[in-house]
């Protein structure tokens, strides 16, 4: 099993991912597509992972190496090997798939809750996601980290899994192994304050949001994290 991050703004790294693949010992490689690193081959890779960008993945002829990820969600989900699509990376997936992305009716900045459907409630990753770390018991509303102000349609064949008061479409199933989460799961601490520092919202509403809720959302991600990549291991070995 080998894993392959595509970065698409050099402050929009893996986070949490990262921290999990070096947790487990399970290979992986980040490329850096803003900074000018090539995609390697990807025929040795069985899950890919793309992260989220300031910029619009409708901007393809200014950032060039979005075309080539939509062509890698083409391929990847074609051979029914594993995607994640974070933000920007959730976008790529939704335009490489057939669907529209486009401006919102306003930005989500900050934490606000997400709902899971009733597909998103049969669906056992999200069932991870929404299960309570310490209590166990099922959420199906519960607060995300967000910072985005486009949407997506959901593309043809995909199954919608959760949607917010203000972006109906927060995430997406397409086959069994491609998931696409418009809403940050990747995120440290750290990375929530320097992402907003500059943005015009009230941020002693979001350090004080951040500090009731972050252990036990990076703990939620990390429940994903650990059926998502077990699932792709027990796949890489059929």
């Amino acid at each position: 099993m080998s894993v392959l991050i595509c970065k698409n703004a050099a402050a929009e790294g893996p986070g949490t991912i990262e921290d999990f693949l070096n947790e487990k010992d399970i290979p992986f490689t980040i490329v850096d597509l803003p900074g000018g690193e090539i995609l390697p081959d990807t025929d040795v890779f069985n899950t890919l992972i793309m992260m989220g960008g300031p910029m619009s993945v409708n901007e393809a002829e200014i950032y060039p190496y979005i075309t080539a990820e939509e062509a890698l969600v083409r391929d990847f989900t074609a051979q029914g090997k594993s995607v994640l699509g974070v933000c920007l990376g959730a976008q790529i997936m939704a335009k490489a798939l057939g669907s529209r992305v486009y401006k919102g009716d306003g930005k989500e900045i900050g934490w606000y809750d997400i709902e899971l459907t009733e597909d998103g409630l049969r669906d056992a990753l999200m069932r991870k996601l929404a299960a309570h770390p310490q209590a166990g018991d099922l959420w199906r509303k519960f607060k995300v980290f967000h910072w985005h102000g486009e949407t997506f349609d959901i593309p043809s064949g995909a199954v919608r899994l959760a949607g917010s008061e203000l972006f109906p479409n927060q995430a997406f199933r397409y086959g069994s192994r491609a998931y696409a989460f418009q809403f940050h799961i990747e995120v440290r601490k750290n990375m929530v304050y320097d992402w907003l520092k500059d943005e015009d919202i009230d941020m002693d509403r979001v350090k004080t949001d951040t500090e009731k809720l972050y252990e036990v959302y990076n703990a939620r991600a990390n429940n994903f994290y650990e059926v998502f990549f077990k699932k792709q291991a027990l796949n890489s070995k059929l």
